[in-house]
């Protein structure tokens, strides 16, 4: 039986299915304190315990995303505000390459709300 996590990523359909899982891969190997947990029904990783970014597929636009919790602070030209207060997303053109330079360096900049 497969968590629910896993489904989640298995229920894809290419080319969004392999762009998630390389993003999930991209997490994790990011820093060893943040662990995956399944949350809201959607893949949710936290830093050190406490919520840090999670992935999901952009309704509208059909392409996944990063969503970072702490986005609302962070400024970078990549990130998108939308309608939420706190958070902003990260959207992916699925026709390129995963932006791993930008994601890291979102990700540093979010890293540090929580140390």
């Amino acid at each position: 039986m497969l968590r629910a996590i896993d489904q989640f990523f298995l229920d894809k359909e290419e080319p969004v299915k392999s762009y998630l899982l390389a993003m999930r891969q991209l997490l994790l190997q990011f820093d060893p304190h943040i662990t995956e947990e399944w949350k809201y029904s959607m893949p949710f990783y936290y830093y050190k315990g406490r919520m840090f970014c999670y992935l999901w597929v952009h309704k509208k636009y059909k392409q996944p995303y990063l969503g970072i919790v702490e986005g609302g602070r962070i400024e970078h030209p990549s990130l998108i505000l939308e309608k939420r207060a706190r958070m902003k997303i990260l959207l992916f053109d699925m026709d390129k390459d995963v932006p791993v330079k930008t994601v890291h360096t979102i990700l540093k900049k979010a890293r540090q709300f929580y140390t």
